[in-house]
């Protein structure tokens, strides 16, 4: 089921929680809405789930403008956070819930058929064998599967997903976003999720939407919104990052009072911000052209090290990303780099503007 999202408005009271959002969703797609607290993540799952209703716009599933329909006539398969699991009932019935109380025209003729469909999707969802389990004989993950089960019983056209893993511990988390990809590709459900989580939606989405203040900063797949980003706020939000104030000048990328090695072709001359990503450096052997700071903290973060370096008291200190054994000499040294991969923003007005990006300096690398 394709869903559009169509120049939607939602005030509560006289705040804008989302202003002028649009969004085609492709059927069978999986796609996550991320964003910090605040952005307009969940009020927009509910809005497409029926449970809130938009100031302006409309909402289509397919070609029909679902905006006046109930969650029930717009068919919502929808799991929370917290699970909402009916304590009192068993597992198999609360999978097979959902099916009891459908209008008679949408409900499986016979009690039978509704058993079969309830313990076919919990061995889908690998729960086989505790049927007769209550809620609170269950794991989290275990409870969060259940539920799962149950939205998808009533072959909802579009499933809807708050935070599904939010109450996990980090190893079952990271589970069950295997499992769930697992699922999503072998049933081709039309999937919302939302998430404050970055590493769950580059991870589990066919495509990221970066949400910020009430609006759609960005769509495109994982590598698209990584590699790519089109703004400061998606840059500084996706992964890590590091951003310097600098000064084009006759095509160069200066900082401070000399030139860094970079080059951003015919841009007109005048103030920017330079990002890069900690991973995406070349260390320098002297600085004909380079970026150096003194190591003033080291830490290891899994397979590497990251090094932060003081540039000078006027700067923010800058994150650099490092093999162990590279790093394991360089603790209270200067040290002497250049960003292999960068962007460019233009500062000044409203909002900054994407200047250049590329993937490796384009002057020359002295003394390397």
């Amino acid at each position: 089921m394709e869903v559009r999202v169509q120049n939607i408005r939602k005030e509560f009271g006289r705040f804008p929680a989302l202003e002028d959002v649009s969004l085609d969703i492709r059927s069978g797609e999986l796609i996550a809405l991320l964003g910090p607290s605040g952005s307009g993540k969940t009020t927009l799952l509910r809005l497409v789930a029926g449970l809130e209703s938009p100031t302006e716009g409309a909402i289509f599933f397919g070609d029909e403008d679902a905006s006046k329909k109930t969650v029930q006539q717009r068919n919502i398969g929808f799991v929370f956070q917290h699970y909402a699991l009916f304590r009192h009932m068993t597992v198999l019935d609360n999978v097979a819930f959902g099916l009891k109380v459908r209008p008679a025209k949408r409900r499986p003729p016979a009690a039978a058929d509704i058993r079969r469909r309830a313990v076919d999707l919990l061995e889908l969802v690998q729960l086989s064998g505790l049927e007769r389990r209550y809620p609170a004989q269950l794991s989290g993950g275990q409870r969060q599967r259940v539920a799962l089960a149950r939205a998808m019983a009533v072959e909802p056209n579009v499933l809807l997903l708050d935070e599904p893993f939010g109450a996990l511990d980090a190893q079952v988390r990271k589970e069950l976003r295997r499992w769930l990809r697992e699922i999503h590709d072998r049933t081709g459900h039309t999937t919302i999720f939302v998430t404050h989580d970055q590493e769950e939606a580059l991870e589990l989405a066919d495509r990221v939407v970066v949400m910020s203040k009430g609006a759609i900063e960005q769509v495109g797949t994982p590598d698209e919104i990584y590699d790519h980003p089109v703004s400061p706020f998606v840059y500084g939000f996706i992964g890590q990052s590091n951003c310097l104030d600098v000064t084009l000048a006759n095509g160069e990328i200066w900082h401070e009072d000399r030139p860094i090695g970079l080059r951003a072709g015919n841009e007109p001359d005048g103030a920017a911000t330079l990002y890069f990503r900690p991973h995406d450096v070349e260390l320098i052997d002297g600085c004909g052209g380079c970026l150096a700071g003194l190591v003033t903290a080291s830490r290891r973060v899994a397979g590497t090290r990251h090094l932060e370096l003081d540039l000078g008291r006027k700067h923010p200190p800058v994150e650099i990303e490092l093999p162990p054994e590279r790093a394991a000499s360089t603790d209270h040294t200067r040290i002497a780099f250049r960003p292999t991969r960068w962007k460019l923003f233009r500062k000044g007005g409203q909002k900054e503007a994407p200047l250049v990006e590329a993937e490796a300096p384009v002057l020359a690398a002295t003394g390397t």
